[in-house]
């Protein structure tokens, strides 16, 4: 059975009721209007929807935009959406904004399909996943049918044009409200060159405009992951196979992505088996996470994250909005639209005391009641032995997304039994709060990470190195 999506961003409990009119597709305005209504008073909320009509006589949905960027009407969801999870709604080709010519004539690194695809959210209810298939020129040299790498990204933002499909197209997107980088191009094209193919997943709610992305929700992402891994299986052209091995590549926000795939995947996608995982620098403890982010160069990345959970969940939106002053609500409205490079230079170093009533920090509000401390604690991974070889990378001077709540990851999947390879990044302090000691990381650990996931998706066995964590650091 197909399920009929509430077309709001914000918060629509099951049942609630459409409000007619609404455009089909927002853009900034609209978008910002539906962010105040999620934070007015739980008691007097209006539970807001779009307008649906059944799929064979709804009109074509136009483009949308969102802080001068056009969004393509391929990015928003039908009203039906089908019943398995991975399901292909929806394809289309997508030019690559970085492509080389081939010595043979064939384009380098390959070719690209814009993909959109059925997932179930952390509520349970179904949900359209936008994203891209890669596949390369390259040919596979390690044995067997061409592997496949999903492939979760790093922090891009909270607006649709911050997309990863979108990047693929749009390397760099420079407007008077845009700052958009796709930083993860690197990683995709050096996979792509060993002949893996790569399916890269745009998360649930960036790209689509039904609602907000929910930023580091380690179920949400986690499904996204696995079912980009089951679409790219059905891509009308793709050399991948349910034979083909499968690997998960991430770091930051999409290493955080990847664990919380190899936790879920027994019991979620048990079809899927995971060859590898690479998860570098995972963001496993959301309560350490908040800290680390909060007054750094990166502060726009709490709006992103309470706007995602206050949207999915009803306890945390409550006790936000108890607390926020004119300030932080403003805050918000204004992340909810961002990328990183606005964010960076607009909130960066910003004190979330400045957006509450009372001056505390948002992670002190949420620590100090249970109702938010619980929303963030069945965030936390960890709590389940990964499946498949995982390779965890920290940097050991991480004070964005701190280096001892990945390290507790590794420990807790080590001591859980996990096939764990623990990889400590050694660099100096690059400054505090600066995000450089975040990056740089991503960048020195990339071509071990590589190497490793290609040998597993070879077929070679990883050997753990649990026993050295009392003597890393």
């Amino acid at each position: 059975m197909g399920h009929q999506i509430a077309r709001s961003r914000s918060f629509v409990p099951p049942g609630a009721g459409p409000v007619p009119g609404r455009s089909a597709v927002p853009g900034r305005g609209w978008r910002r209007q539906r962010l105040r209504r999620l934070f007015t008073a739980v008691a007097t909320a209006v539970c807001v929807g779009l307008s649906v009509t059944p799929a064979s006589a709804a009109a074509p949905p136009e483009p949308g935009e969102s802080r001068g960027v056009t969004i393509p009407a391929f990015y928003h969801p039908p009203a039906e959406l089908p019943a398995a999870n991975g399901a292909v709604i929806r394809t289309e080709p997508l030019p690559l904004g970085l492509s080389l010519p081939g010595l043979d004539g064939r384009v380098m690194p390959g070719t690209a399909t814009r993909l959109m695809y059925k997932s179930t959210d952390s509520n349970g209810l179904p949900v359209a996943v936008t994203g891209a298939y890669l596949e390369p020129s390259a040919a596979w040299q390690g044995g067997g049918p061409r592997p496949l790498v999903a492939l979760a990204s790093g922090t891009m933002g909270q607006g649709d044009q911050c997309a990863p499909s979108m990047t693929l197209q749009y390397p760099l997107t420079l407007t008077g409200e845009t700052v958009s980088v796709g930083y993860e191009l690197l990683a995709m094209y050096r996979l792509l060159s060993t002949g893996a193919a790569v399916v890269v997943t745009d998360y649930v709610g960036l790209g689509t405009t039904d609602r907000l992305h929910t930023y580091v929700n380690r179920l949400d992402q986690g499904h996204a992951l696995l079912d980009a891994v089951r679409a790219a299986r059905s891509v009308p052209g793709a050399s991948v196979t349910g034979d083909s091995r499968i690997g998960l590549y991430g770091y930051s926000q999409g290493g955080g992505a990847g664990a919380a795939a190899a936790e879920l995947q027994p019991s979620y996608a048990p079809e899927i088996e995971l060859a590898g995982t690479y998860a570098g620098a995972p963001p496993a403890d959301l309560t350490a996470v908040m800290k680390g982010i909060d007054g750094s160069a990166l502060a726009g990345a709490l709006g992103w994250s309470i706007n995602g959970f206050a949207q999915a969940d009803p306890d945390l939106r409550a006790v936000v909005e108890a607390h926020l002053n004119a300030t932080g609500r403003a805050a918000l409205e204004d992340t909810s639209t961002m990328c990183v490079g606005e964010a960076l230079f607009g909130y960066g170093f910003t004190k979330s005391s400045r957006w509450t009533t009372g001056g505390q920090s948002i992670g002190e509000i949420i620590a100090a009641d249970p109702r938010a401390q619980a929303a963030l604690d069945k965030q936390r991974i960890g709590t389940l032995e990964p499946a498949g070889p995982v390779r965890l990378a920290t940097g050991v001077q991480d004070d964005i997304v701190p280096h001892r709540q990945s390290r507790q990851l590794a420990v807790d999947w080590c001591r859980k039994g996990g096939n764990i390879t623990y990889a400590p990044v050694l660099l100096p302090n690059l400054g505090d709060k600066l995000l450089t000691n975040h990056l740089v990381p991503l960048l020195a650990d990339q071509g071990a990470a590589i190497s490793w996931l290609t040998d597993r998706l070879a077929g070679k066995a990883a050997t753990s190195n649990c026993w050295t964590m009392p003597f890393q650091p």
